[in-house]
């Protein structure tokens, strides 16, 4: 009788989750499978990798101005005017998608370092033409393409279908962060795309 109620105490403590038994024969409470397991930190995760885009935009912002003395929206500025070889104000704004008066900022930036210029239109004096100087072109030809070109370069080999899931978990994350008043212009700069006179941004 004995025995019997051994064995069956024994079969108990195997099938019950609740307990487990050492090498001397201890019983002990068990540890579940999620407490043993470690917590799947996608937050962290996502801000791990907002953090290196971030980054990689400032390394290559900085790597731009310390070997080309040229931002990000200015070398995009630049070459749009290479591609056009001639063209507007209000044509470059409308092709980088950013606003006129910014353009012109851009405009006045890269006339100064003297790889633009600026003439009045010969049939519409109204209108005032711009093209790269001998110097700009020499800087369109061997500065690295901006960070953006190459992204929008790889997006361009994906599926709609991925495109449309990237795109939406960015804006999704934007709506979780309460940021969708902050006013972006679609270009990849960590400094102000148009800044005030006396920094040293765009």
């Amino acid at each position: 009788m004995t025995t019997r109620k051994r064995a069956d105490v024994s079969n108990v403590l195997q099938d019950s989750p609740a307990v487990t038994s050492t090498t001397s024969g201890t019983v002990l409470p068990a540890t579940s499978t999620s407490q043993q397991a470690p917590t799947a930190r996608y937050d962290l995760r996502v801000l791990q990798a907002l953090r290196q885009i971030i980054r990689a935009i400032d390394l290559h912002s900085r790597r731009l101005l310390g070997q080309h003395n040229i931002t990000g929206p200015q070398l995009i500025t630049l070459l749009t005017v290479e591609n056009y070889e001639t063209v507007t104000a209000t044509t470059i704004a409308g092709h980088i998608h950013l606003s006129p008066s910014t353009v012109i900022g851009i405009l006045d930036r890269l006339e100064t370092k003297g790889l633009i210029r600026r003439d009045r239109d010969l049939k519409d004096r109204r209108l005032v033409q711009v093209s790269l100087t001998e110097r700009g072109k020499v800087l369109a030809r061997n500065a690295p393409s901006p960070l953006q070109g190459a992204l929008v370069e790889a997006m361009g080999k994906l599926p709609e279908t991925e495109l449309v899931v990237i795109a939406e978990s960015l804006e999704r994350i934007i709506e979780l962060m309460q940021i969708q008043h902050v006013d972006a212009a679609p270009i990849l700069e960590s400094g102000q795309i148009d800044p005030v006179l006396g920094d040293t941004g765009a």
